[in-house]
C-alpha cells in the first residue's frame, strides 16, 4: 500500500465518505489520479465506491473494517507479531487488526496459525510459510466467521501456545465483550483454554460494553493498544497483572 493510499483511508477514517474533488484537492492530485486509487482499494477491499467517491461501510466485513483507522491497526498488528516465534502454533480470532496481524504472522517461517475465520485463512493461505487450520463450524456470511459446537470439537482436538482476541467493548465493570453472542461464546472457550491471551484493540473500544461478554480482565496476559488509557483503566490492567503493550 503506497502513502498516498494509507492517507486516503486516514482522511476516511474521519469522515467515514469523501468525494474524488476533495481528495484530489487535500492530496494535490488530479481527479483522474484519485479515482485510480479509489478502485485500487476497493479492489482490495479497503473501500466501496459511489457516485463522485467512496464510503467505508458500517459493517461485520473485515476487508471493509480493516480501512478504518489503517495506521493504527497495523501498528498494533506488527507490534503483536514480535510475541510470536517460528515454529509457534497460535490461535488468530477474528477481527480487522487480527487480519493485519494474521498477514504478519504468515511470514514467520514454520508458525501453525489456527483460526476460525475464513477471511483470514483465505488471506494469508497462498502466503503463509507455515500452516493454516480453518476450524469448521456454522458459517456466518457477514463476518465470514464460524461458531457452534463444531468450532467447540474441532478446538478439543488442537493445542496452541497463544490467543490472539478482538472486542466490540471494554469497561471496567464488564471486562472485555463482543456484538455477536455465539462468537463470544467461541471466544470465551478460547480465552478459557488459551495459556495466553492477547487482546489486540484500538483506543476506541476503551468505555464501550457489547452485548456479549468474552472475560475479565484477570483472564488475560497482554493488551495491545494505540493509546494509553484512562487512569482508571491503567490501574485495573496493573492491578491484574496485564502486560499494557503501546507501540510507537
Amino acid at each position: 500500500m503506497n502513502q498516498r493510499h494509507k492517507q486516503i483511508l486516514s482522511i476516511m477514517s474521519d469522515g467515514r465518505k469523501v468525494t474524488v474533488n476533495d481528495l484530489a484537492e487535500q492530496l494535490e492530485v488530479s481527479q483522474a489520479t484519485i479515482r485510480q486509487d479509489l478502485t485500487q482499494l476497493e479492489n482490495k477491499g479497503f473501500l466501496r465506491r459511489v457516485h463522485g467517491g467512496a464510503v467505508l461501510d458500517e459493517t461485520d466485513d473485515i476487508s471493509h473494517r480493516m480501512g478504518i483507522n489503517y495506521e493504527q491497526k497495523l501498528r498494533i498488528a506488527r507490534m503483536a507479531a514480535q510475541y510470536v516465534n517460528e515454529g509457534e502454533t497460535i490461535y488468530i480470532e477474528s477481527g480487522s487488526i487480527n487480519a493485519l496481524f494474521a498477514k504478519e504472522v504468515s511470514r514467520i517461517p514454520k508458525t501453525t496459525i489456527i483460526t476460525s475465520n475464513a477471511f483470514i485463512a483465505r488471506q494469508i493461505g497462498k502466503e503463509a510459510l507455515g500452516n493454516v487450520i480453518l476450524l469448521g463450524g456454522l458459517y456466518q456470511p457477514e463476518s465470514e466467521c464460524m461458531v457452534g459446537n463444531l468450532v467447540k470439537i474441532c478446538l478439543n482436538a488442537l493445542n496452541f501456545t497463544k490467543a490472539f482476541i478482538g472486542i466490540d467493548g471494554f469497561s471496567i465493570e464488564t471486562g472485555f465483550t463482543g456484538r455477536d453472542m455465539m462468537r463470544a461464546e467461541i471466544n470465551s472457550e478460547i480465552i478459557s483454554r488459551s495459556p495466553q491471551t492477547f487482546i489486540l484493540t484500538d483506543a476506541s473500544k476503551f468505555g464501550k460494553i457489547a452485548l456479549s461478554r468474552y472475560c475479565g480482565v484477570e483472564d488475560i496476559d497482554y493488551l495491545i493498544t494505540d493509546e494509553v488509557p484512562a487512569p482508571e483503566y491503567k490501574k485495573v490492567l496493573e492491578k491484574a497483572g496485564v502486560n499494557l503493550l503501546i507501540p510507537e
